[in-house]
């Protein structure tokens, strides 16, 4: 059987691929979020948290016979082929969902801590942008919000993601965490207690000026 060192998008996508299941069918085999194997065909070098890396494990050690001896192949192919891809841009689309003197805002699970950030979700190639907002806004928090312009967008200073910010208004929902994988949390930040919660030097200066610069 095939052993891992480390899982990485290219690889998790390749046992996907084995097991002949779609984004969904293979988010519920594996117990995740559907936007995170979305994540992984975008940005196949990134490398998942130590917890998926065991579902991952145990998904491979699981699979029949069939499916372990297509990855086997598949990994051969790609280690055959390494160095002759190219990379696609990925890009992010994040929410800045307001309701009334409120932002909303969901706790990330990042590297064994925990950070509060907006609701974002990856664009699928050829997708819109603004309804990946939305769309992965509702996924993350069941809130429902719609675009009412797009703020702007930027090469991440940090993470090197191409990101772009859409400010939105509150239509209907109750906020609440529907991406546990993901996310430790979701609330209502006050708009002016913002920088409370996300350090003013990360966030995305134009973000702060639609707000109303009522942050402190």
């Amino acid at each position: 059987m095939t052993v891992i060192d480390a899982w990485t998008g290219e690889r998790a996508t390749r046992l996907q691929s084995a097991l002949r299941m779609s984004n969904d069918e293979f988010a519920n085999h594996l117990g995740i979020a559907p936007r995170t194997v979305a994540g992984w065909h975008q940005n196949p070098a990134t490398r998942p948290r130590p917890d998926i890396q065991r579902i991952l494990d145990t998904a491979h050690e699981k699979a029949d016979d069939g499916a372990r001896e297509r990855f086997r192949v598949a990994m051969r192919a790609d280690e055959a082929d390494a160095g002759n891809g190219a990379a696609q841009q990925l890009t992010v689309a994040i929410a800045i969902v307001q309701r009334a003197d409120c932002v909303l805002l969901v706790q990330r699970r990042d590297d064994g801590e925990l950070r509060w950030q907006f609701p974002a979700g990856i664009v699928k190639p050829g997708g819109d942008p603004a309804n990946a907002a939305v769309r992965e806004t509702y996924a993350e928090t069941d809130v429902h919000c719609s675009v009412t312009k797009q703020i702007g967008a930027r090469v991440h200073p940090h993470t090197g993601v191409y990101c772009e910010y859409f400010h939105c208004d509150y239509l209907a929902g109750e906020a609440q965490n529907r991406d546990v994988a993901e996310n430790a949390s979701v609330t209502w930040a006050p708009i002016a207690n913002l920088t409370k919660f996300i350090p003013e030097s990360t966030i995305y200066d134009p973000i702060l000026e639609v707000l109303g610069g009522t942050h402190v």
